[in-house]
Formats: C-alpha cells, sequence, structure tokens
C-alpha cells in the first residue's frame, strides 16, 4: 500500500517536508522489507533524522542526525517517541514550556525528556479523539 494511504495522522499534520520523508523512506522500506511494522519503523528513523515531535505533529529539528541513544545505534534500540533527546536542555526547555509542562524549570534534562514525551502522546490522542 502507498505511503499516501499509510500515512500516521501526526504526520499529516506536519510540514510537506516532513511527510515526504516519511513517504519516500516507507516506500522504500516496503520495496525491501514488504508491508508491515518494519517499513513504518523505518520511515519513522528517517523522519526522526530532521524531525522532532512536538505535540501532536512534527517540527524541524535544529541539527540533523539521531534523536537519543536508540537510534544512534540504528537497529532496534528503544526511542523516545520522536523528541530529541540529544538536544540541548534549554531546547527542551522551550519545548515543555510550549507544551505548559508543569515543574519544568526544576526538571533534569532526562525529566523533560519524558514529560515531553508523555505531553506529545497526551496531545496525539486529543488530536485522535477530535478525528
Amino acid at each position: 500500500m502507498p505511503a499516501s494511504e499509510e500515512m500516521p495522522d501526526t504526520i499529516r499534520r506536519s510540514p510537506e517536508h516532513a511527510q515526504a520523508i516519511w513517504s519516500k523512506a516507507h516506500d522504500s522500506a516496503v520495496g525491501t522489507y514488504g508491508e508491515g511494522e518494519r517499513a513504518h519503523r523505518t520511515a519513522f528513523a528517517a523522519l526522526k533524522h530532521e524531525f522532532e515531535k512536538v505535540g501532536d505533529r512534527w517540527e524541524p529539528k535544529g541539527r540533523p542526525g539521531p534523536s537519543d541513544s536508540g537510534a544512534e545505534g540504528g537497529r532496534g534500540g528503544m526511542t523516545e517517541g520522536g523528541v530529541d533527546a540529544n538536544a540541548s536542555k534549554s531546547h527542551l526547555l522551550d519545548v515543555a514550556k510550549r507544551l505548559d509542562i508543569p515543574g519544568r524549570s526544576s526538571m533534569t534534562k532526562d525529566e523533560l525528556v519524558a514529560a515531553i514525551k508523555k505531553a506529545n502522546n497526551r496531545q496525539t490522542t486529543k488530536a485522535r479523539q477530535r478525528s
């Protein structure tokens, strides 16, 4: 099935470049691995190289590269769900502020990553319920 029919809503709400990256990577992965979870994981890995999840959509990162230690190995590591855990603490604080995360100023970097991931999941769930 073409990527345009399988594209997750969070990507549909994102910039065209994010949609293009996901679609191209997905279609290529389907050609290599066939339909299914592996093609989706490959497409998300490509997307996370240039974009980070903020709320219920994907936004360009300040610099390309792996988002977290799970993405650095390139094979099956646990990831932070699109949160750019490799970003600076000040960037994470800015994202947390935009997501209105309470207590953010006293959080460690790891706590910020976890709180942003949780807030992103909440906003995605709310967006799905509105659809």
